[in-house]
């Protein structure tokens, strides 16, 4: 059953972001066009974070909607980006066991931000929003680390780990959306949706 009245896109394959959207009843289907997304980061770059982390999940929605899509469709198209950030690092997904410690070791007995960007694109409409949580880490073990590398599990998470799999043991206390942490912040996704719907 489709709890929310809403038929969209998803810009994403992420299978955290599809599992998220079923759990509260939104009927989907997933679209996903090709982009050079580190050639488009390098023309937003000059930008503070929050706005290229929008604008990257907007150049996805779009992107879709021009190279997948009619001219007059009217159906809602999602997007979603996240990035891990402390000291004004933003942290990707680690490209191998040295990157992956490397990070966790930064976050290590800390507090850092986990930021996600949504877009809604409709036709000619756009509309952007951000999700920005805190999460606090308990102290870790370069050990332990190596161990979590070994999993697979880090390897294609920003920040290289996820809240939630072997990853949220790590995790101390949480501050903001559980949801978006994990990469769609629900939340917010309906209020974009409800604000379509509403004119």
């Amino acid at each position: 059953m489709n709890f929310y009245p809403y038929e969209i896109f998803l810009a994403s394959k992420s299978p955290r972001r599809q599992e998220l959207l079923k759990q509260i009843g939104i009927q989907f289907k997933v679209l996903e066009a090709e982009y050079d997304e580190a050639a488009f980061v390098r023309t937003v770059q000059y930008l503070p974070c929050e706005q290229q982390l929008q604008q990257l999940a907007l150049y996805k929605a779009q992107t879709v909607a021009s190279t997948l899509l009619p001219k007059n469709n009217q159906i809602p198209i999602l997007a979603a980006d996240t990035v891990v950030c402390i000291d004004n690092e933003v942290l990707g997904k680690p490209l191998n066991e040295a990157e992956c410690i490397r990070m966790l070791m930064a976050l290590s007995d800390r507090t850092h931000h986990v930021k996600t960007a949504l877009a809604l694109v409709v036709g000619e409409e756009s509309h952007t929003c951000l999700s920005d949580n805190s999460v606090s880490f308990r102290k870790l073990q370069e050990n332990e680390i190596r161990r979590y590398w070994q999993t697979g599990e880090p390897a294609d998470k920003a920040g290289g780990y996820a809240i939630q799999g072997i990853g949220a043991g790590f995790v101390k206390h949480i501050s903001g959306s559980y949801s978006g942490i994990v990469g769609l912040p629900l939340y917010e996704t309906i209020n974009l949706l409800d604000s379509f719907g509403k004119k």
